[in-house]
C-alpha cells in the first residue's frame, strides 16, 4: 500500500477530491499537462516541421505502448477517435459474401449503447444482429452466449468487462467458440485494459478494442484496435484512409491495394489528433510502471472493503462476489441513486450513476482504504438525511 500511495502525488486532483470514477475517467496525471505543453511548443515553434519529426508516426508509438500494457505484440494497436469508430474499422474487415449464410453479428444486451447501435447500423449493410440477453443480475450468461454462435457467424463482438455491473466475462472461452465455427471476434476491453491485467496474444481475439479514457488515464481521444498480427498483412478494412499507405505523400489516387502498410497504420484513415495522444503518454507510463498485476491486487482489497460496507449500512449492490469476476468497480444501489450521486459530486466525492444499478464506485490504485471508508460513510449519511446538495433548484429534484 505504501508503494502505490507514493503515486498519489502524481496526480493533482487527489489532493482536492475523493476520486473514485476512474471507470468514466481517469485521473489525469500532473506530467500530462507538461506534454501537452510540449505539443503547443512544437506546433508554434517547428510548426508543420512537427509532423515529419514525430507526429506522423505517433500512432505507432502510443499504440506500442499499450501493446506493453495489453500483451500485444508491437506495431499490431492502432489508435483512433474512440472506441466506436475503432469497433467500425474492425467491422469494416468482415463482409459477408452476398450468397453467403454467415451473416450474423452476435452482442449481449449488456455491451455499452454506443456499440449496440453500430451493430444495428450493420443491418442495413446486409448483417442479422442476434442480442444475447441478460440475466436478472445484469450480467450475461456464457453458455448462453456460446450457444448463440453458430456457422451463421461472421462476427461475435462482446465486452470483456460489461459496463454496468463490472462483471468479467470468460472471454477465452467466447473466443474459443467463435473461432471453432469460423467467426472473426471483437473483444471490448474498455473496462478491463489498466484495472484486470489483459493478455490478448494468449486470448487469441481477432480485434481488441478499449481506450485510455479510462483505467489509462489519457483523456479522451485514445482508443485502441489492436488486430491479430496475423492478419495485418491481408485484412482490408473498407474504412480506410491515407494514413494506411505506404507513400501518402505521392498522393496516388488508385486503390491502396498492395501499397497499405503492413503494421498497425493499416487500420488508419484519416489525420490523427495529435494532441490527445500527448496527453495520453503520462498515464500509459505509469500503469506500465506501477504493473497491471499490482494494481488488480489492490483493486480486489479496495471493492472486498466497499462490499463489506455494502452489506454492513444495508444497501445492495449488482457487482458479483466473486472476486475473480468482478473489475474495478462496485454499483452501490440506494434511495434516489441520481441525486445521491450529484449530491457525493457536490461535497468532492467523484462518482457515477448508471441505471439500474445506482451510484458506481471505481476505486484506482491510487485510492486508499480509508477513501473507500469515508466514501461510503458519505453515502450512509446523505441516504439517512435525504440532504441532497445538487446544485439545482428544489423543484427540479421532484421526480
Amino acid at each position: 500500500m505504501d508503494d502505490l500511495e507514493r503515486w498519489r502525488d502524481e496526480f493533482p486532483i487527489l489532493a482536492r477530491t475523493v476520486y473514485m470514477i476512474s471507470n468514466s475517467l481517469g485521473a489525469m496525471p500532473r506530467r500530462t499537462a507538461q506534454n501537452l505543453a510540449e505539443y503547443a511548443e512544437t506546433w508554434a515553434t517547428r510548426g508543420v516541421r512537427g509532423w515529419e519529426e514525430r507526429w506522423w508516426e505517433m500512432p505507432l508509438e502510443i499504440g506500442n505502448k499499450i501493446a506493453r500494457v495489453i500483451g500485444a505484440p508491437a506495431g499490431t494497436v492502432s489508435m483512433h477517435e474512440n472506441v466506436t469508430t475503432a469497433h467500425l474499422v474492425a467491422l469494416s474487415c468482415v463482409r459477408p459474401p452476398p450468397a453467403s449464410a454467415r451473416r450474423r453479428i452476435v452482442c449481449t444486451e449488456m455491451d455499452f449503447p454506443s456499440m449496440m447501435y453500430l451493430y444495428r447500423a450493420q443491418q442495413t449493410a446486409g448483417f442479422d444482429l442476434r442480442i444475447v440477453p441478460a440475466e436478472d443480475d445484469l450480467t450475461i450468461r456464457t453458455e448462453r452466449l456460446i450457444d448463440a454462435i453458430d456457422e451463421s457467424t461472421a462476427v461475435v463482438a462482446f465486452s470483456h468487462v460489461l459496463f454496468r455491473t463490472s462483471y468479467i466475462m470468460d472471454a477465452a472461452a467466447i473466443v474459443a467458440r467463435a473461432h471453432h465455427v469460423g467467426a472473426a471476434v471483437i473483444l471490448d476491453t474498455y473496462q478491463s485494459a489498466g484495472i484486470v491485467p489483459v493478455d490478448v496474444t494468449a486470448l487469441n481475439a481477432d480485434f481488441t478494442v478499449g481506450g485510455c479514457l479510462k483505467w489509462l488515464c489519457g483523456g479522451p481521444g485514445n482508443a485502441f484496435l489492436c488486430t491479430r498480427p496475423d492478419l495485418l498483412k491481408t485484412l482490408e478494412p473498407s474504412f480506410t484512409g491515407w494514413l494506411s499507405h505506404r507513400t501518402p505523400f505521392a498522393f496516388d489516387t488508385g486503390p491502396i491495394g498492395d501499397a497499405a502498410r503492413d503494421d498497425a497504420m493499416r487500420m488508419m484513415n484519416g489525420t490523427p489528433a495529435i494532441p490527445a495522444y500527448y496527453a495520453a503518454l503520462a498515464g500509459l507510463d505509469i500503469i506500465d510502471a506501477v504493473g497491471v498485476e499490482r494494481i488488480r491486487e489492490q483493486s480486489q482489497r479496495l471493492t472486498a472493503r466497499l462490499l463489506a460496507l455494502v452489506d454492513e449500512y444495508g444497501f445492495t449492490s449488482a457487482a458479483s462476489r466473486d472476486p475473480a469476476r468482478l473489475a474495478g468497480t462496485v454499483a452501490v444501489n440506494v434511495p434516489d441513486a441520481l441525486f445521491v450521486s450529484r449530491t457525493l459530486k457536490a461535497r468532492e466525492f467523484m462518482v457515477d450513476y448508471r441505471p439500474p444499478v445506482g451510484v458506481r464506485i471505481s476505486p484506482h490504485f491510487y485510492n486508499t482504504m480509508g477513501e473507500v471508508d469515508r466514501i461510503m460513510a458519505e453515502i450512509k449519511d446523505i441516504v439517512a438525511t435525504r440532504n441532497y446538495d445538487t446544485g439545482e433548484p428544489r423543484a427540479s429534484l421532484v421526480t
